[in-house]
């Protein structure tokens, strides 16, 4: 009998062949605060929508994901500034 982990191995966070912190870690690689923390986070809330919040979760992956956008885009303001 397999005993459930939901400390090292949520159900919810090990679907399929690769574990949702592992797609995490590939996914973040180069990108550093805010944006490494929103781009997680969308993709952990979409990774475990369907077996632990469902559109709760999707609502989540939104907000992390225009919080992304308003980072990204005062970025780029930001640089077209400096380069002018």
């Amino acid at each position: 009998m397999n005993k459930k982990d939901n400390v090292n191995h949520p159900s919810h966070y090990t679907q399929g062949k690769i574990e949702c912190i592992n797609a995490i870690e590939e996914a973040v690689k180069g990108l550093f605060g805010i944006a490494a923390v929103c781009v997680a986070n969308v993709i952990k809330y979409v990774w475990r929508y369907k077996f632990k919040n469902g559109t709760e979760d999707l609502k989540k992956a939104r907000w992390y994901l225009d919080k992304l956008i308003e980072h990204e885009t005062l970025e780029e303001t930001k640089s077209h500034i400096l380069k002018k």
